[in-house]
């Protein structure tokens, strides 16, 4: 049965407004990244024109070279930001020959110079205009509201809305533009993720390696990422196989002596046979809970049953430093990938409580477009490092595996910040 928004229970309807603004606030912080990228575009624009025209009297060839220096790093800059959003855009350049003709002829064959100068005009352009009406939303949604108050204590010139065009000089006048006010309130709620989609979409477009260019760095990750799915494999089963043998099976093979031994001592002294069946019944139950254990680490029951907010939640209230946790993913991923941010939040949790001597910590679990990210922070003592079989080169092989990425930030002293990101589908 589907059920409308208005059948949710209060507290559910409290948590999805509270989704809702928080969506909003974040694609506005990175709608005025993106702004500033598209400021910083729209300055290297000009001087790509200037160049291009200085060509056409020869100057500008001996200026191709240094105006692609600038170009370059402000794609990258406009990379990053795409690939914190969850949209994971990656490029290695050429080195530029040396020569300006060497040059010259270069970027006349180059795919990547030019899909960075498509970019570049769109996003001085359409990405400018974008994230300059996105400030417009907020900042006219609270001159609006506020109206009534200060509308009298300024002059006549000064009391107006929609950025200067309507002037209020009268009651009236004020009411209606505290109405519209909310009407931009609304919408600087529900636009920012539009918005960002539209600024980001030349990027999304043009910033990737071409298809073509991409393959063999394609296939030199796809092996990488095999090779760490079979290494992340192998020690899956070789964690499963200590904890049977280690385990489970050194029970059993109590139980088994115990049971002889009981046996024999069945006919001579029924009150020792007793005594032992009843060590032998104790060392079942603790081979069944170990073996239960065993299987819930594979795939832990809560993960299939709640999805993973019910399961981060448990592994929240289970951690002895206080944790709070917060789910934003708006439908089910992979199961293979709900299991390994799951295993990464308990993993990132059970370093917190042996070895931050944290106060408290905070999961964030939230899907970023086509990425699951997974956020562990405290405020603890810091100094975590990435080692060989650690805790955290598991969380990393689980990861890798996925194609996916860890990012472990622990200065002395601290916070600790664990960032995974999954790859996840679209």
């Amino acid at each position: 049965m589907v059920h409308n928004s208005t059948d949710l229970p209060r507290p559910a309807l409290l948590d999805e407004a509270r989704r809702v603004v928080r969506r909003a606030l974040v694609s506005l912080k990175w709608l005025l990244a993106g702004t500033g990228t598209a400021l910083l575009a729209f300055g290297v624009l000009a001087l790509v024109v200037l160049v291009a025209l200085l060509c056409l009297i020869g100057v500008g060839l001996l200026l191709i070279g240094p105006t692609l220096s600038v170009v370059r790093p402000v794609a990258q800059l406009e990379r990053r930001r795409l690939r914190a959003i969850g949209h994971p855009v990656d490029m290695t350049y050429d080195r530029l020959p040396r020569g300006a003709m060497a040059v010259w002829r270069y970027v006349r064959t180059d795919e990547t110079t030019r899909r960075d100068l498509w970019w570049l005009g769109a996003h001085a352009t359409v990405g400018l205009v974008v994230g300059l009406f996105a400030i417009q939303l907020p900042l006219s949604a609270v001159q609006g509201i506020t109206i009534p108050v200060w509308w009298q204590a300024v002059s006549a010139d000064d009391a107006t809305v929609l950025n200067g065009f309507v002037h209020i000089s009268s009651w009236p006048g004020a009411w209606m533009a505290l109405v519209i006010g909310l009407v931009w309130l609304v919408l600087t709620v529900a636009l920012p993720p539009v918005l960002l989609r539209a600024q980001t979409a030349a990027g999304r477009r043009w910033l990737p390696p071409h298809p073509d260019l991409d393959l063999s760095e394609r296939v030199a990750q796809l092996t990488a990422t095999r090779a760490a799915a079979l290494d992340a494999h192998a020690v899956e089963l070789r964690r499963i196989e200590r904890a049977l043998h280690d385990g489970a099976q050194n029970r059993l093979v109590t139980v088994a002596v115990l049971t002889g031994a009981a046996r024999q001592a069945m006919a001579r002294d029924p009150a020792e046979a007793e005594a032992i069946l009843e060590r032998a019944q104790t060392s079942a139950e603790t081979a069944l809970a170990e073996l239960r254990s065993v299987v819930r680490s594979i795939l832990p029951p809560v993960l299939e049953r709640s999805g993973l907010p019910g399961a981060v939640s448990a592994l929240a209230a289970q951690c002895p430093v206080p944790t709070r946790a917060t789910v934003d993913v708006s439908q089910r991923c992979p199961a293979a990938v709900e299991a390994s941010a799951y295993f990464a939040v308990a993993e990132g949790l059970t370093n917190v409580a042996r070895h931050s001597k944290a106060d408290r910590a905070t999961v964030l679990v939230e899907r970023r477009g086509s990425v699951l990210v997974v956020r562990i922070e405290d405020d603890g003592v810091g100094g975590a490092v990435l080692q060989q079989d650690s805790g955290l080169s598991g969380i990393q092989r689980r990861a890798e595996a996925h194609d996916g990425t860890l990012r472990v930030s622990s200065p002395v002293g601290g916070p600790t910040v664990v960032e995974v990101s999954l790859p996840c589908g679209s």
